[in-house]
């Protein structure tokens, strides 16, 4: 089927350390070697495998990376490693695009009663925040817009994606990485409209990014024992890197919009697109919130202070009151 639809501070690679230190100043980070964004990268990954890292043999290593690389030219074996999309939902996207009354979209929804409890949970979310308790599909709908039923809908396609029944480190692993798909999705939606990108296509993308990341947790628990990760921060952005390369080549698989796709593969990249650029802002927030809510980052730390922007630093606040 196809539709569109760490560093911990202070430590060295030895996962067992836990004990913060001072942060280097953003431009000193930025001099060591991939700059901020590569320390960030580096900090969210060793926290993520602490409990489970270890130093890996090379040849485990690139064991990992190289069937990463290899499903990369593959994908339609890669998305066999993965849930497919319920279809009720790229139908509901896909009928989105037309302008379909309020009530028209609430007899769509009110055909599955998980669609109808979401769309009220989350119409009574600290996000949007109502005025009194929302009760009824139609009101709920009144509350997100399209835009936001848009998001929600992509948001509970991607949830078991991401979340997939598993075992060894990536059962583990992968609350976490899908409370980071979360943030950033929302993050990069709100840096969209700044460098003239689609809010839409940027949450899709933040979505999406991290599914190519679990499929090389999996293929990491085949390989290492005992539910172990290679934990290193060398390694863990290798496979930062080969993840989205593999979720860029599974979205284009699955049909979705071609600047998604490319937006996934390229952020970060210099002269990147302008969806890029959003995805990127956002996957940077969205990994500074959790690591400020590990206690990991403090809110003052150099990569807040100097590496945010106000509208950035508010957006990090912001993502204070997503629920996974």
């Amino acid at each position: 089927m196809k539709n569109w639809i760490s560093r911990l501070r202070g430590g060295s690679d030895n996962t067992a350390a836990t004990t913060p230190a001072p942060a280097a100043p953003a431009a000193q980070a930025d001099e060591q070697g991939g700059g901020v964004t590569a320390e960030i990268e580096a900090t969210y990954y060793r926290w993520l495998t602490a409990s489970a890292g270890y130093t890996a043999p090379a040849g485990v290593e690139e064991r990992i990376l190289d069937q990463m690389r290899a499903l990369a030219q593959n994908p339609s074996a890669a998305a066999e490693l993965v849930p497919r999309v319920p279809e009720v939902i790229p139908q509901l996207l896909r009928g989105l695009h037309d302008e379909a009354s309020n009530a028209d979209l609430a007899r769509q929804v009110t055909q599955d009663v998980v669609l109808v409890a979401e769309v009220i949970r989350e119409a009574n979310s600290a996000y949007y925040r109502p005025m009194s308790p929302v009760k009824t599909v139609e009101a709920a709908l009144m509350m997100l817009g399209q835009n936001g039923l848009r998001m929600l809908l992509a948001r509970i396609a991607f949830r078991p994606l991401i979340r997939l029944q598993s075992t060894g480190f990536t059962r583990v692993a992968a609350p976490q990485v899908w409370n980071q798909s979360e943030k950033c999705a929302l993050a990069a939606s709100l840096m969209a409209p700044g460098v003239t990108a689609g809010a839409f296509e940027a949450y899709l993308a933040g979505l999406m990014q991290n599914l190519g990341l679990v499929v090389g947790f999996r293929l990491a628990d085949r390989i290492c024992d005992d539910g172990k990760v290679p934990g290193s921060s060398a390694f863990g952005l290798q496979l930062l890197a080969a993840g989205r390369q593999l979720s860029s080549a599974i979205a284009a698989h699955w049909d979705f919009p071609e600047a998604v796709a490319g937006a996934i593969a390229h952020a970060g990249d210099p002269g990147d697109g302008n969806l890029a650029q959003a995805l990127a802002l956002g996957d940077r927030i969205a990994k500074l919130r959790l690591l400020i809510d590990a206690h990991v980052v403090d809110e003052d730390d150099a990569f807040v202070t100097d590496g945010l922007d106000n509208f950035q630093r508010r957006c990090l606040g912001k993502l204070s009151n997503v629920e996974s």
